[in-house]
Order: C-alpha cells, then sequence, then structure tokens
C-alpha cells in the first residue's frame, strides 16, 4: 500500500510545485507579468521570470544577472539560494519541484514508441559546458559598452522562456507580435525540438542542456536527500536498473548525479532492497556496523 501511495504522490507534489511557482493564472490574458517582492525569490525549478503566471525568479536566470551585472561580482543571495537546495535535495528538485521537468514527463506519456537514451549517454556531459560557457563564462566576459551582458542562456538557449514567457506574451500583446523577428523564431524551432524528443526520450533536455540540471548534480552525492542499497538483500539482479529512466546502474551507482529521486527503483525493486534514505542515516548506519 505504502509503494502504491508513493508512486502515485509524486505527480501531485510536481503539480504543487508547478502552481506555486506560477500562481498569477490571471496575468495571461492581460500579457502582463507580476513584479512584486515575490520576484526577489528564486525558484527550485527552472521556471521564466517573464512568465505571466510566475510568482518568483529563475535560479539560472537570477545567476546570469548577477554575473553579468558592473554591480555585482558575485551573488551570496542566489548562490546560497542554489547551494541550500542542492544540499538538501540534490536532483531530486528536478524530479519533483521543477516544472518544465514535469512538462517533458507529461509529454513522454503520449502512446507512441519510446527510445532508451543509454546509448547518448555522452551528451549528458553537454550540460555542464552549458552551464560553464553559457551561464558563467559568457555573461563575466561579453559585455556591451556599459558594462552589461547579455543573458546567454536565456535568450538563446532556453525552451522554457519561449514556451511560458514568448508565446504567452506575445499573443496577448500586439506590440511584441509586431517586433517579433529571427530569435524568437530560433528559440520557438528550439522549444518544438524539445517537445518533439521529449515525446520519443524521456526527460531529453534535463538530460542534456539543463544547466540547473548540471549544478544540482554536483550536490547528489553530497545531498540530504539519497538512496540506500540494503547490501544484505540486494541481490544485484538488476530490475532497478532497467526500471530506471534517468539510465543510472542503481545498484552500483545509487545516488549518480543523473538520479531524480523519482522512486521508480524502489517500487520495482523485487527484494525491498532500496530505500529513500538521508546522509545522516547512512553516517549513523556505518558507524553503528564500525
Amino acid at each position: 500500500m505504502g509503494k502504491k501511495q508513493s508512486k502515485n504522490n509524486r505527480w501531485k507534489i510536481q503539480l504543487l510545485a508547478t502552481l506555486a511557482s506560477n500562481p498569477f493564472f490571471l496575468h495571461f490574458p492581460l500579457g502582463k507579468l507580476y513584479r512584486g517582492p515575490l520576484k526577489g525569490v528564486c525558484v527550485p525549478g527552472l521556471n521564466c521570470y517573464s512568465c505571466p503566471a510566475a510568482a518568483g525568479s529563475c535560479p539560472i536566470g537570477s545567476l546570469q544577472a548577477v554575473i553579468g551585472s558592473p554591480k555585482y561580482q558575485m551573488s551570496f543571495y542566489v548562490l546560497g539560494i542554489l547551494t541550500l537546495l542542492g544540499t538538501l535535495l540534490g536532483r531530486a528538485d528536478c524530479g519533483f519541484l521543477c516544472p518544465f521537468g514535469w512538462f517533458q514527463e507529461l509529454l513522454h506519456k503520449i502512446p507512441t514508441k519510446k527510445f532508451s537514451t543509454r546509448p547518448l549517454h555522452i551528451l549528458t556531459y553537454l550540460k555542464y559546458g552549458v552551464l560553464i560557457l553559457f551561464v558563467i563564462v559568457l555573461p563575466m566576459t561579453v559585455v556591451n559598452e556599459v558594462g552589461l551582458a547579455d543573458p546567454f542562456f536565456c535568450q538563446y538557449l532556453c525552451p522554457v522562456g519561449i514556451l511560458e514567457g514568448g508565446i504567452p506574451l506575445s499573443l496577448a500583446n500586439e506590440s511584441i507580435r509586431a517586433s517579433l523577428g529571427i530569435l524568437f523564431t530560433w528559440k520557438s524551432c528550439l522549444l518544438l525540438g524539445v517537445v518533439t524528443l521529449s515525446i520519443f526520450f524521456y526527460r531529453p533536455f534535463c538530460k542534456w542542456l539543463c544547466p540547473l540540471g548540471a549544478l544540482y548534480a554536483l550536490f547528489n552525492k553530497l545531498s540530504l536527500s539519497r538512496l540506500h542499497i540494503d547490501t544484505a538483500k540486494c541481490t544485484s539482479c538488476g530490475v532497478c536498473s532497467r526500471v530506471c529512466k534517468m539510465d543510472v546502474d542503481v545498484f552500483h551507482h545509487p545516488n549518480h548525479t543523473e538520479c531524480i529521486r523519482c522512486g521508480d527503483c524502489i517500487r520495482a525493486c523485487p527484494h525491498h532492497a532500496i530505500q529513500s534514505s538521508t546522509l545522516f542515516r547512512n553516517i549513523s548506519k556505518k558507524e553503528s556496523e564500525l
């Protein structure tokens, strides 16, 4: 019964997280943005600042803004939020709290033939390049005459911006529609590509291109939220690895950087050898064994 409840609960948390990040639905037909005090708070997932319904700021957009501003050399607030979220949850943020991650999962439920991303595993390293180049290096080095840098990832690579911001605002605002150009076309094609791939592959943007996922991945082996393998029960049958849509060999690497803590492996394990755990619980267990 407990396992069935666990299976049903994740989408509910994803729905609540999406609604909490985007509560101002009435702004969509008006084509305006919420600009209140909550916009100074970073949400945990990839959610565009320019979405009419958005209550808070995207952490990647905020990080780029302070890196590319002559006023700041470092934002301890933004880095503090990302470090706190990473330390507490790691990539569980991706699995439970990211609206765009959930959007890709919903697309993947469309009935059609599905393909494994295991043969394309090398592409998972691309997101670290995106994080370093588009979020950090370019905003630090490519600036205009007044010392400001473009938000390179948001402007050129992020499909969330066109989905949540560009398309809704252009539909509601005639002046925005009149000013659309090649960048809008490029971002629309990028979004279409991600949408199409998401139908056939599980979370392709999360796996290959998302800089926020890359950042949270750095904390996955250190975060409080983690998986624990009971070696006394585990038979290395490989069922957990076969059901993992993030292509993790769970019984070998339960806290792999790609694990989003979705719980599929826990439910699939025939020996009940995998449990949700915490870093403190694992440390205490090891100490008691000594």
